[in-house]
């Protein structure tokens, strides 16, 4: 149904969009969603932009009560809706992480629902939930694009509600990874921001700025989708302008 491999598409100078995979061919339950990404991919200077999406998904123990309200689900959800737009082939790679990554798994279009909790629970759901490991799963991604032989950048959905363990590893990793086509868009669930992801937002030491940070607060259901969508893409426009003055991308 879908291509395997994203064609490389730069940004339309008209500023409008068409998404990477027709609407009609998108399930029902994502069409409003894929729509929603759409605007705020033109708002933010990214319309016609073609990346492969990632999620990365804290497993640490604090997360159970984001796996059993659905929350983890629905930005499953709205990952695949956001790559609608970016990627062709239908699929968004996830990584869980805790004290260590655990193996990549397709969210695709034919088969979305539900695969959150059938990952969580194959991977022994709450009894199993560890600490909070960044290095790991940023590593387990890179690995898996730069394999992948993808033409498009790629863009990470990096969810977590805490403090790692291993800041200074997560530090360099960031700033290594700025030499690499790939933006870190870091998502924050719970009650207070992340004071950490917020340091990453503004570290210096990097080829060019790779990460941006939003807070999705205590209850993540409740917020709307275009504010979630708006703070993925807040920054990945001004980083492919910038990317690509640095020859990241072509």
């Amino acid at each position: 149904m879908f291509n395997r491999k994203p064609k490389t598409t730069t940004p339309t100078s008209s500023g409008t969009h068409t998404p990477a995979i027709s609407l009609d061919k998108v399930p029902a339950g994502l069409v409003s969603l894929a729509k929603t990404a759409a605007v705020s991919l033109e708002k933010h200077g990214a319309a016609g932009q073609r990346a492969a999406v990632y999620l990365i998904v804290d497993r640490s123990g604090s997360m159970a009560p984001h796996f059993r309200s659905g929350a983890v689900q629905h930005l499953a959800d709205q990952a695949l809706g956001l790559s609608v737009n970016l990627d062709d082939d239908g699929t968004v790679p996830l990584v869980f992480f805790d004290s260590r990554p655990y193996p990549v798994t397709d969210v695709q279009l034919d088969s979305y629902q539900g695969v959150v909790a059938q990952q969580h629970q194959l991977h022994g759901g709450e009894r199993t939930m560890g600490g909070t490991i960044y290095t790991a799963a940023m590593r387990a991604v890179i690995q898996h694009y730069t394999h992948s032989g993808a033409a498009d950048p790629a863009l990470v959905i990096f969810q977590t509600d805490g403090e790692p363990g291993d800041r200074d590893d997560a530090r360099l990793e960031l700033a290594q990874a700025s030499k690499l086509p790939i933006f870190w868009s870091f998502v924050g669930f719970g009650p207070a921001k992340v004071r950490f992801l917020q340091q990453l937002d503004t570290m210096r030491g990097r080829l060019v700025d790779n990460a941006s940070y939003f807070h999705a607060g205590a209850d993540p259901t409740g917020l709307a989708d275009s504010a979630l969508y708006d703070g993925i893409t807040r920054e990945f426009g001004t980083w492919l302008t910038a990317a690509r003055a640095k020859g990241l991308l072509r």
